[in-house]
């Protein structure tokens, strides 16, 4: 329309434009055919930045790091080492470190390589069936440090279940070894036996730590219930994954949110939080792992000898050593350093390691067994008043 004769602005008003995009487009025209006039978007600005050193020093640069490359003594041929070289040189024009270093990143002469990014691992990928989903995991942990306003002390028992997340928490006083048994039968007893418990290395789960072949009451119950204990390796991150986030959650929603002047106060609100939770999990608590009713007639005595299997998560030393129980037992020599899951068999007498790898979850290989007999020791026990 322009070129025919008409005014910019009635073409403007046509098309419901200013002036200045009419014009801008027949500018961008010129006298070439509509048909071949590159209408891409375009920067303002020149083509080519102001400030942009030439192609020739570019290739300077790359040039530069070239010969560096082949025959610097230190071997270094990045951009401080290109600057310094060409310093050396006395050119008139010396670009900055940065510069070089945007040089080269625009020709594509950059060794360096981004990390990658591996895809996570299965929820409880260090057991097979639990990875498949076959088997249900509840994790426990204990928060403390929490204190109401006047100096009264509150720590509180949280557990979850891995697939179900299956929330509880227990608020008390103090988090003792009775307390964590009763703690464990009242909810068990409520939502019935999961194939495997997990729980840190604090003493209070797993017993003392002073002499060797030592398990605690907790260990014990979950052995006379036919509960695998799991024990998470220490100071590595990701197996207590679950227990924690809840743990946050809690301390965030419970604790953090209201201002408590009693602990019964506490465990009203901590009761009504897990209500909560466990009504909104309710379709994934049903899609979970089916667990075990719990049984009738069962009695805990941890005085009887245990049976069944423990598992212990642990890191192998400089030469593969594994520290299970109080005892190091040799393992691969060439697996240093390195993930394992020690099975310790208390019927078949016998502990099994088995190599972990993340990248690899669901590969397990066994690394050795070795011959180990529980011994038969008393154990010290008091049984409570039956009321």
């Amino acid at each position: 329309m322009v070129r025919r004769g008409a005014p910019l602005r009635q073409v403007a008003g046509e098309f419901q434009v200013v002036p200045s995009t009419v014009l801008f487009w027949t500018r961008r025209a010129g006298t070439a055919r509509l048909d071949r006039v590159d209408w891409a978007d375009r920067p303002r600005g020149p083509r080519t930045p102001g400030n942009r050193y030439p192609r020739t020093l570019e290739d300077l640069v790359l040039g530069v790091r070239v010969e560096l490359k082949r025959t610097s003594d230190l071997g270094e041929f990045g951009a401080h080492a290109i600057h310094a070289a060409l310093r050396e040189r006395g050119g008139e024009v010396l670009p900055s470190v940065r510069t070089i270093g945007r040089i080269l990143d625009r020709r594509g002469a950059l060794d360096g390589r981004s990390r990658v990014r591996r895809p996570a691992p299965p929820p409880g990928w260090y057991l097979a069936d639990l990875a498949a989903g076959q088997a249900e995991l509840d994790s426990f942990d204990i928060v403390e440090g929490l204190v109401i306003k006047g100096g009264m002390a509150v720590e509180v028992l949280t557990g979850i279940s891995l697939h179900g997340g299956l929330g509880a928490a227990w608020p008390r006083a103090a988090i003792t070894t009775p307390v964590v048994v009763d703690a464990l039968i009242a909810h068990w007893r409520e939502v019935g036996l999961p194939t495997y418990a997990q729980f840190d290395n604090d003493t209070c789960f797993q017993g003392a730590h002073v002499h060797p072949d030592t398990l605690g009451q907790v260990p014990r119950l979950c052995l006379s219930l036919g509960v695998v204990p799991v024990f998470a390796p220490p100071r590595e991150s990701g197996f207590q994954a679950a227990i924690e986030n809840f743990n946050g959650r809690w301390q965030a929603k419970v604790w953090a949110r209201f201002e408590h002047t009693s602990r019964r106060g506490v465990q009203r609100q901590s009761a009504k939080y897990i209500a909560a939770g466990r009504r909104k999990a309710a379709p994934r608590i049903e899609r979970a792992p089916p667990r075990r009713p719990f049984p009738a007639r069962w009695v805990f005595d941890p005085r009887v000898h245990p049976q069944g299997r423990l598992v212990f998560l642990r890191r192998t030393s400089d030469d593969g050593a594994i520290t299970v129980l109080g005892h190091t037992l040799s393992g691969d020599p060439t697996w240093c350093h390195r993930l394992v899951r020690a099975e310790v068999d208390l019927d078949a007498h016998a502990i099994r390691f088995y190599a972990l790898r993340r990248r690899e979850p669901s590969w397990h290989p066994l690394l050795r067994t070795v011959s180990y007999e529980f011994p038969h020791r008393r154990f010290t026990w008091s049984p409570k008043p039956v009321r």
